[in-house]
Parts: structure tokens; C-alpha cells; sequence
């Protein structure tokens, strides 16, 4: 299958993906946008409706969600709204009237920031998308995966959090907070519960070929993994949060009768999307493909994933431990013994640099590209306009400190003459930056 660009934040990372559509929320400038002219409405609509005729996945949909904003505009829908989030969320509503899909985003890249996720909660940090792993007592592992960054960045780190939970008597992997991620990882997470030699079938992503009604199939299998779990029980945790390639894994689970699910009914969304930049600080996400399990041959967009036993997600850890006979705690550091795998705490040999050099291009509107792959490169030229909209005023960078894992890279905490951001960068194996993402900052102390 052709390699599609899936964007975090303002860049892109080169692979298909299944995630959140909180993952293309874009950071708040520094100042109040200025108000949109009649001009740039024309321009997004008529960018908008020809990525949905050209890549929307059910091209009939795609063609009726044209239709419809292109009418709206003409009808003079749009005229008041010079906002930028106004006219946002008012083609979001337009197009969910039409297509009612989760992966199909339209942003203002200089719209407000994202607020918190449903409940409150901020994501914890994680490695690799893996928040931690514990051997709890009576030989129960445990580890919680809140996402699903490309194979290269996952498998590092998801075969060391297993490798420590090798030997366990049951398993339980809590997805509760998973947002989603590339579907050769979730095959991945999914062959380590699977019997070792058997090419099993466990997920295909049709995709549409772009500005045709054809389309092409990649099919993951079962592959090797450093340990196995086949044969344990196993025990999956789901929410209404859990999105995406998260859902992936809990209706993977399930239809190979690999495991247990238990929580609430999951979010509902099943087609992988890729990043559309519209021009004039927009940004849109159009699903290019759909998901297809090859054993019952369709999947979960808009209805979610059922669970085995349906539980609130905060008590889905209790009711997993007590079905295996242990006592019941709430949260894993009431139950854990032994804590295997925590998030590294220092950054990767390379990203500092890679991060100051990137956002000193980008600023100046002379990024290297030369030092981007070639995915990233593209993606960053369309989008270099707006990115140095947002990058400019903020002024000289003064400081850079590590936060957190990102990915298969780092993200920092910058500071700015005249505000701050949170940014990540990902390095390939050569060197070159292959993905980064801006979130939200705020203004320095003074």
C-alpha cells in the first residue's frame, strides 16, 4: 500500500494511522487571529471539498459533504463568520450532517487551544505510547498502552515492557486511556497473545486510491515477538475514551477470542485519516481507508467496541482481578508489587539539537529540509506559511528543557522572548527528523 502522511499536531509522521481526533488539536498564537476575509472562506471551502471528493473514503459521502459546504458558501452560510473557530466548527457541523465520522476533523490551527480530555484527566507520560508495566501478586502482569506510534518507535519499547512481564499467569492490558496509533503496532501488541509459527490473520486497512473509486488492501498478520503470551489469560480494559487503533486492539481481541473485555463501550471510530492542509490556518483530517477484520469482515466505526462485561471504566481493573481471584484494587499502584517498566527520564541523543534547528527554520521560513525525510519535508512545505505564523512572534527561543517521551522521540518545553510551547521531534535510525508536534504554551513570567 502506498505510505500515507498522518500528522501530530502541525507536522507529519510517515504511516497510516487509527488515532484520536484530539491528536490534530493545534496550539493557540500568541495574539488574536485576524478576522478571515470573504476570499480565504473561498479558498478553505474550495480546498475542503475537493480532499473529500478526491480522498474521502466512501467517495458518494465524500461527494455529498462537497456538495453541501459548496452550497453553504454559495448561499452566503458562511459570510458572518469571520472567526476562525466559528467558521471551523461551523464546516465541522456541515460535514457531520453527511458523513457522521469521528476521524473526519476540520481545525483553526490558530483557533483556542484543546481543553482537557472527557473526565479531566491529563494523558500521563509514557514512552512509546506505554505508560508502565507491573507484576502484580499471584503472577498477574499488567501494563496500560495509551497509544500506538509507528512500528520502529513501538517495538523498542513494548519489547522490553513485555520481556519483564514474560512468565506471568494472566494478563491484563488497559487500553482505558488509548487514543489510537499506527495499525502495524497495534498488530503488533496483538501477536504477543497469539501462538508463536502461525501467520494469523488479524487486521486489514482498505484504502481508497486518491481521486479514483478504487481502492487497495494491506493485511496485518501475526509476527515474531521476543516472548509470548499465548495460552494466558488475558483481560482488556476499555472506556468510552478508548479510540481508534485502541479499539483496534480491544475488537482484535475479541474476534480472535483472545481475551476478555472489560469497561465501557469504546468511542467508535474506524477509518484511518491523514492531514489536509486547507491554507489560512486550516487544517483538516479525511480518513483515506477503513478498517476490515478478517474474521467477522467489517468493524466498529460508529458503534464502538462491546465489552465482555460491561463495567464503568474505573472499575474495570477491580472486576479484572477479582475474575482472576486476586484482591480487587482500583487503581494499579493500589495493586501493583512490583512496578517492570516506567517512561525513560532523559531525552534521546540527538533531538535538542534536531528540535533548535527546526523551530529556528521555521521561524525564519528557511527550514532544512534536507534534514527532514522526504514525508515530513512535503508535509512541512505545505504548511510552512502557518507555521511561521505561529512561530515569529513568540521571538528569540531562550531555553529548552526535556519534558517527557514522545513517540519514538522527545517532546520539550520551550521558552520563548514572548511566550512558550511544548514541542516534539522524532528521529529515524539515519538521523533525519521524521515527525514532530507543536501543543499548547503560554504566555513567560515577567
Amino acid at each position: 500500500m502506498r505510505k500515507r502522511i498522518i500528522a501530530l499536531a502541525a507536522f507529519a509522521v510517515a504511516a497510516p494511522a487509527l488515532f484520536s481526533p484530539a491528536v490534530l488539536a493545534q496550539p493557540a498564537p500568541p495574539a488574536a487571529p485576524a478576522a478571515l476575509s470573504e476570499q480565504a472562506r473561498q479558498e478553505v471551502v474550495a480546498k475542503l471539498s475537493g480532499a473529500l471528493r478526491e480522498r474521502y473514503v466512501f467517495p458518494d459521502v465524500g461527494e455529498k459533504a462537497a456538495a453541501r459546504i459548496t452550497a453553504a458558501l454559495a448561499a452566503g452560510d458562511y459570510s458572518a463568520l469571520g472567526d476562525p473557530a466559528s467558521f471551523a466548527a461551523r464546516l465541522q457541523a456541515d460535514v457531520d450532517a453527511v458523513a457522521h465520522d469521528k476521524h473526519l476533523r476540520i481545525n483553526a490551527m490558530n483557533g483556542p487551544p484543546p481543553g482537557p480530555p472527557p473526565g479531566g484527566q491529563a494523558m500521563p507520560p509514557a514512552e512509546a505510547g506505554i505508560v508502565r508495566a507491573d507484576r502484580l501478586p499471584g503472577g498477574v502482569g499488567y501494563i496500560e498502552v495509551v497509544g500506538f506510534p509507528p512500528p520502529e518507535a513501538f517495538r523498542p519499547a513494548i519489547d522490553r515492557a513485555m520481556s519483564a512481564l514474560a512468565g506471568s499467569k494472566a494478563l491484563i492490558v488497559d487500553i482505558r486511556r488509548n487514543g489510537g496509533g499506527a495499525p502495524p503496532s497495534v498488530a503488533y501488541l496483538v501477536s504477543f497473545l497469539l501462538p508463536p509459527g502461525q501467520a494469523v490473520p488479524i487486521n486489514d486497512i482498505v484504502s481508497r486510491v486518491a481521486g479514483t473509486a478504487n481502492f487497495t488492501r494491506e493485511s496485518f498478520r501475526r509476527v515474531p515477538t521476543p516472548v509470548s503470551f499465548a495460552g494466558v489469560p488475558v483481560y482488556v480494559l476499555t472506556s468510552s475514551r478508548t479510540f481508534s487503533g485502541g479499539e483496534e486492539f480491544a475488537y482484535d481481541v475479541k474476534s480472535l477470542k483472545r481475551g476478555v473485555l472489560v469497561g465501557e463501550v469504546t468511542g467508535g471510530g474506524a477509518n484511518p485519516t491523514g492531514p489536509v492542509p486547507l491554507g489560512n490556518g486550516f487544517m483538516a483530517s479525511i480518513p483515506f481507508g477503513r478498517a476490515e477484520n478478517p474474521v467477522t469482515k467489517t468493524n466498529w466505526e460508529g458503534r464502538g467496541v462491546e465489552p465482555d462485561v460491561k463495567a464503568p471504566a474505573a472499575e474495570a481493573l477491580k472486576l479484572a482481578l477479582e475474575r482472576l481471584g486476586q484482591k480487587p484494587a482500583v487503581t494499579v499502584a493500589e495493586a501493583s508489587g512490583q512496578q517492570v517498566f516506567a517512561p525513560r527520564s532523559t531525552p534521546l541523543p540527538g533531538t535538542e539539537a534536531a528540535l533548535r534547528a527546526i523551530v529556528a527554520g521555521l521561524a525564519s521560513g528557511k527550514p532544512d529540509y534536507q534534514a527532514m525525510s522526504p514525508e515530513l519535508a512535503e508535509r512541512t512545505r505545505e504548511q510552512l506559511p502557518d507555521l511561521q505564523r505561529l512561530l515569529q512572534p513568540l521571538g528569540e527561543l531562550r531555553s529548552a528543557a526535556f519534558a517527557a517521551p514522545l513517540g519514538g522521540g522527545d517532546a520539550y518545553d520551550l521558552v520563548f522572548a514572548n511566550g512558550t510551547l511544548r514541542m516534539g521531534v522524532i528521529l529515524g535510525p539515519d538521523g533525519k527528523i521524521v515527525g514532530s508536534m507543536i501543543a499548547p504554551g503560554r504566555p513567560p513570567a515577567r
